[in-house]
């Protein structure tokens, strides 16, 4: 393999992705577990659902792991792209998307955690 091999590059990127899509599915594990005693309330409203106390804190320490899991891909994406020379990545292509997608789902699960927490 050559010094200019974009599969290096495309490898990195494609982990990033991977570490996103794991954040997404805890994020949107908290909100489920946050959330499931009403979801059980709109399927049996007759029936009296005890809530536990357990619920909320499971679903906002999976929101919040899932924005750390999700902030530090970003970082370690962000650091390894800084490590490449200019000629190792693709003509005209812009590596702040990426970096951009995981801060912001780092931000969106952040605010989800603290809005159930809330």
């Amino acid at each position: 393999m050559s010094d200019n091999d974009p599969r290096v590059f495309f490898a990195a990127e494609r982990t990033l992705l991977a570490w996103i899509r794991t954040a997404l599915g805890l994020i949107g594990l908290g909100f489920v577990v946050a959330k499931f005693g009403l979801f059980l309330r709109i399927l049996q409203p007759q029936v009296l659902h005890p809530s536990h106390p357990w619920t909320g804190i499971v679903g906002v320490a999976l929101a919040l792991s899932g924005a750390t899991v999700s902030a530090l891909a970003a970082w370690q994406h962000r650091r390894f792209i800084q490590t490449l020379d200019p000629h190792e990545l693709p003509p005209r292509y812009r590596t702040t998307p990426g970096w951009g997608l995981g801060a912001g789902v780092a931000v969106a699960g952040l605010a989800l955690g603290l809005i159930i927490a809330l």
